[in-house]
Order: structure tokens, then C-alpha cells, then sequence
């Protein structure tokens, strides 16, 4: 029976799921700019809107090259090892908890105002039972909900400057020139930058989203995505910064009150109750679809951890729709624990946010540049320059620091310690599964060396572990040659026993009628195969043209998966795109 084929989301849709995330930040990333950078908050969020500018490309060409789920997973891991491209996972994941857990408390905080009974906590666990079902739902109905939240959000902003451009004609703007004038709060105007850009960059956040779905986008939607949040960002986060330096005071607009719910008091002071209303309306749904992307973006990100055996395998277990049931499922109930853990004091969580997700796009700055570096002959849709990358990284390294020693609010302890308490459990467990059979091997040298005393029960555990061993080294691997010289052929090897758990390799040579194998192909290979004991090598000579067919038809013949199958980086001239070979990984 036929597989049934999802339909893949256009450009509003992918737009709409990582637009809520990234725009949800005008909630609070004006009320923080103005909070270190004062008069100047605006001026930082143009610097962010620049350094997002230069990520467009560095995206667009890293996602261009390798459309596959995962994000700077997925760019480490094809320019890598498995352990750096899990690290970046592991921060991924983390941004993602994160901003799960801090938007859906923030979000029923919003609708508490409206509804002061509802217990907060309560709500805030339904409506991440919410999300999770809707995305277990499918990600085309996701979709739905997630432009419906998109386009009342958008309309919502645009009413509520309507009706402050319409207060400014009555009452003009000199309080903006007046707050100019004060000196700056930081002592210089540099500090003042350096602190209100750091706390801007956070503005970002559900950028790096777009690329851990990518797969399930139609073809050329990606960059539109890029764009789309890059125009929205640089529109309405300084624009609101604007407003709001115009309407209020310094001194109020850094107080507690206004800090919480800037927007709402702007509503309410131009507006009156129904417009504040409708903005806390709005800053609920906004906020509740940063939620859905948080659910939409790991489960791809999981996802693809799970194929290449990062994750076990229990989490690929699917439903008709295509989800990824128990990987949502598994994520709803982290945020609930954290959630429960930190008694619904989500400022905690402010550190593990920040560092985390900053650090991802480093990590993805840094797959670019592996990517020039190591698989310069991949086609790609667009490219960054050298310049560019080196001051988006930069600008985004500064950002970080600055969170870093950022003196934290209401005693909290600092960003890098929250950040770290989550981060080493997250990244040993990690490291756990990356080195799992190291570890039972270990284990079964404990279990000789404790209880050789009693054998019977020694030899019992010795062959159950060796049996696990094997099971996880029976999986065999193909590497698809194009007559490589022994060189190349040893730095396959060398990265099938580094970074892979197997003991066989098959090495394959597609020739097409008339085509000859190179004369000392089959000598090198066996001399290869002496070399390297513990892995068995078999040579095979396919007729056929090698092309997604034939990765297809031997995949379903061998009963490989195809990302279990690898291709050295192919040039220009290669005939087929990377997403078309069904992912086949590159490791030379």
C-alpha cells in the first residue's frame, strides 16, 4: 500500500509557525531595550535588525546546501562529528523548553488579567496539553492555527499604531525629545548600547526555528521565511520602542509595572480598556503560537536526532498524520516538569533562553563557515560572505557576553549559572547515547570483575550486554564511490569508526553501460579491508546510473535506511540536489 503523502506548508504558513515565535518578542524586547539602553533602545534594535540582515544569508546558504530538519544540528553534523553537532542540538532543545515554558506562563499571565479567578498554573499546563495535541494533530493543521494567530497579531499591532499615531497628531512627540536629553542610565552612551543590545538580541528568538521544519516546507519557501520574519522585526520592535519613548517617560517606562506589560499600558493610555484588552487578547494568542513553534521546530529537530541514533528509536514511532507522537509527548512532559520544578517562577528560566539559543546561532555562524570551508563544491541557492559571517558571528558573540555579565534582577543567580544547571544534565545524557556502547562495554567489565565469584549469573549478564552490542553493531553502512583513490576511500573509514556504531560496510561503484572500474579500485579496497580488522568492507560493481532511484531501490533491496548511506561532497556539475537523494549524509 502507497504511503500517503502530507502536503507541505506554503510560504504564510511556514511564515505564520516560526513568525509567532519571533514576533511575539515585541511583548517584551522593547520594554528590555529601554530597560539597559534608555533613549537609545531603538538604535539597538536597528543594530539587531543589521546582525539579523547578515543571518538571513548565513541561513539561506547553510539551509540551501543541506535542506534537511535540524537546524545547526543538521549543518555540524554534515560538516563534523555526531558530538558536536549533538552539543548544538543540546542547546537547541534547551531554547526550545525554554521558550515553551516562559510563553505559555507569560501568555496565561496575560489572560489572568482578564480573568483574575484562573488558577496560573493549571492553565499553563492545559495549554501546553493544547499544543502538544494540535501538533500531534499534524503539522498542516497546526498551520491553521498557527496564520490565524499570525494575521490577528499583525492587525492587532496596526490598530494600536493607528491609534497612537492618531494620539501624537493631537498631542505631538516632545516627550521623545525630552527623554533624549536625559542622561544615560549605564553612565556612557557606548554601555548603554552594549547592555540594550545584548537584551535586544533576544528580539531573535524563533529565527533559527524555520530551519528545523525546512522539510516540511515547499521548495523555495525557506529564504521567503528568512525574509519575512527579518521585515517584521525590523519594522515593528523599533517602531514600538519609538511609541512607546514618546508616550512615556524613562523613569515609568523602567519601572516593574510597565516592563511586564509595556504594549498594555501603551494600549490603554491612547486607546482606553478595549484597545488595552485587545492587546492582552492578542499577547495571549501571540504568545500561545510561540508555543506551537517551540512543539513544531524540536519535533523536527528530535526527529531527525532519533534517525541517526543520537536518540532511541522508541521515539519514531509515528501516527496517520505523520507526527512524531512520543518525541511531543516526551517534550510536553519536560516543560511540565520545569515548569512544576520552578513553581511557576519562569524568570528562572531566563538564563537557559538567553545563553542557549544566542549559542545556537553561533554554532550555526560556525556551520557556515565548515560549510565553505569543507564542502565548498556543494550547490547552493545563495552564499555569504566571508565578511559578513565574521561580524554576524561577532555581533552575536558580544550579545552573549554581555547576557553573561548582566547583573540579574530580584536577586536571581546569574543567566550562566541557571543556564548551566540545565545544560550539564541535558548534555551528559547526551553524551550517554552518543558513547553507548563505550559505556556497555564498561559495564560488562564491572559486572566480570564483581561477580566472577558467581559465573553463572556473570555469564547470564555477559550475554545479554553482548547481545545489545551487537544489535546496535549489526547495522551495515553504504558508501556510494565515484572511483575514489585509497586517500579518500582511508578518511571514510576513518569517519565510519569515529563517529558510527557497525562492523560491515558495503563500498559501491555505480557504472553505467561501457563505464570500467578504475584498474586498482578492488587491490585498495582489500588492502583497506586488512587494515581495519573490526569492520568488514564488501565491494560492489552496480550497472546503473547512480541517482535517487538507485539509492531507493538498494535501500528497500538491502533493508538500509538512506540516511545510513553516504556520498563524498558533490560538485557543481552533480545533476541532483542534496534533498533529492532522500538523506544520503556527506562525510568527505
Amino acid at each position: 500500500m502507497a504511503l500517503k503523502v502530507h502536503k507541505k506548508l506554503n510560504e504564510l504558513a511556514a511564515t505564520a509557525i516560526c513568525g509567532n515565535d519571533i514576533s511575539s518578542s515585541v511583548l517584551y524586547v522593547s520594554a528590555l531595550a529601554i530597560a539597559f539602553a534608555g533613549q537609545y533602545a531603538w538604535i539597538t534594535l536597528l543594530i539587531v535588525s543589521l546582525v539579523l540582515f547578515l543571518f538571513r544569508k548565513i541561513y539561506g546558504e547553510v539551509v540551501g546546501a543541506l535542506p534537511l530538519n535540524g537546524g545547526a544540528y543538521n549543518a555540524l553534523l554534515n560538516t563534523t562529528s555526531k558530538g558536536m553537532a549533538s552539543f548544538a542540538a543540546t542547546l537547541t532543545l534547551l531554547s526550545y523548553m525554554a521558550t515553551a515554558v516562559i510563553s505559555a506562563n507569560e501568555a496565561i499571565h496575560y489572560l489572568h488579567h482578564l480573568i483574575p479567578s484562573m488558577p496560573v498554573i493549571i492553565a499553563t499546563i492545559i495549554l501546553l496539553g493544547i499544543f502538544a495535541v494540535l501538533t500531534i494533530g499534524g503539522i498542516t493543521e497546526s498551520a491553521k492555527v498557527a496564520i490565524g494567530i499570525f494575521i490577528f497579531h499583525l492587525a492587532s499591532l496596526a490598530i494600536l499604531s493607528i491609534f497612537i499615531i492618531y494620539f501624537f497628531s493631537q498631542n505631538g512627540v516632545g516627550l521623545f525629545f525630552e527623554n533624549w536629553q536625559l542622561p544615560s542610565k549605564e553612565g556612557s552612551i557606548m554601555a548603554a548600547i552594549f547592555f540594550g543590545f545584548a537584551a535586544s538580541m533576544l528580539g531573535v528568538s524563533g529565527f533559527e526555528s524555520s530551519a528545523n521544519f525546512v522539510e516540511e516546507q515547499e521548495r523555495g519557501v525557506f529564504p521567503k521565511t528568512l525574509k519575512n520574519m527579518w521585515i517584521v522585526v525590523s519594522v515593528i520592535n523599533p517602531l514600538m520602542a519609538i511609541f512607546a519613548l514618546s508616550l512615556f517617560t524613562i523613569s515609568a517606562l523602567q519601572s516593574d509595572a510597565y516592563q511586564n506589560t509595556l504594549l498594555v499600558e501603551m494600549a490603554s493610555h491612547v486607546g482606553g480598556n478595549w484597545v488595552a484588552t485587545l492587546i492582552s487578547i492578542d499577547a495571549f494568542l501571540v504568545l500561545s503560537g510561540a508555543v506551537l513553534t517551540s512543539f513544531v521546530g524540536v519535533s523536527g529537530l528530535l526527529e531527525r536526532m532519533t534517525l541517526d541514533r543520537i536518540l532511541p528509536q522508541f521515539f519514531l514511532k509515528k501516527n496517520k498524520k505523520g507526527s512524531s507522537y512520543r518525541i511531543i509527548i516526551m517534550f510536553l512532559l519536560l516543560s511540565i516538569s520545569v515548569l512544576l520544578i520552578t513553581n511557576g517562577n519562569v524568570k528562572l528560566l531566563a538564563g537557559v533562553y538567553t545563553i542557549s539559543f544566542l549559542s545556537v546561532m553561533v554554532l550555526f555562524g560556525v556551520g557556515n563557515i565548515l560549510l565553505k570551508v569543507k564542502r565548498n563544491k556543494l550547490p547552493r541557492p545563495e552564499k555569504a560572505s566571508w565578511l559578513s559571517v565574521l561580524i554576524a558571528i561577532s555581533a552575536v558573540i558580544i550579545a552573549l557576553i554581555g547576557n553573561i555579565i548582566m547583573v540579574p534582577k530580584d536577586g536571581l543567580p546569574s543567566n550562566l549559572a541557571i543556564f548551566l544547571d540545565y545544560f550539564i544534565p541535558s548534555i551528559i545524557f547526551i553524551s550517554i547515547m552518543l558513547n553507548r556502547t563505550v559505556l556497555l562495554k564498561l559495564l560488562l567489565n564491572i559486572i566480570h570483575s564483581v561477580f566472577d565469584p558467581i559465573r553463572s549469573i556473570v555469564l547470564k549478564t555477559d550475554k545479554k550486554i553482548l547481545l545489545t552490542i551487537d544489535k546496535i553493531n549489526a547495522q551495515e553502512f553504504v558508501f556510494f564511490t565515484k572511483g575514489d583513490n585509497i586517500a579518500s576511500l582511508n578518511k571514510v573509514m576513518l569517519y565510519i569508526i569515529k563517529n558510527e556504531h557497525t562492523k560491515k560496510i558495503k563500498i559501491v561503484l555505480a557504472l553505467e553501460k561501457g563505464q570500467k572500474a578504475p584498474e586498482n579500485l578492488s587491490q585498495e579496497i582489500d588492502f583497506l579491508d586488512r587494515e581495519y580488522p573490526e569492520i568488514k568492507i564488501e565491494f560492489l560493481i552496480i550497472e546503473g546510473k547512480f541517482n535517487p532511484g538507485l539509492i531507493k531501490t538498494l535501500s528497500k533491496k538491502w533493508d538500509i535506511p538512506i540516511n545510513f548511506m553516504f556520498i563524498g561532497s558533490p560538485s557543481d556539475k552533480f545533476p541532483y540536489k542534496i534533498e533529492e537523494l532522500g538523506g544520503v549524509r556527506l562525510i568527505i
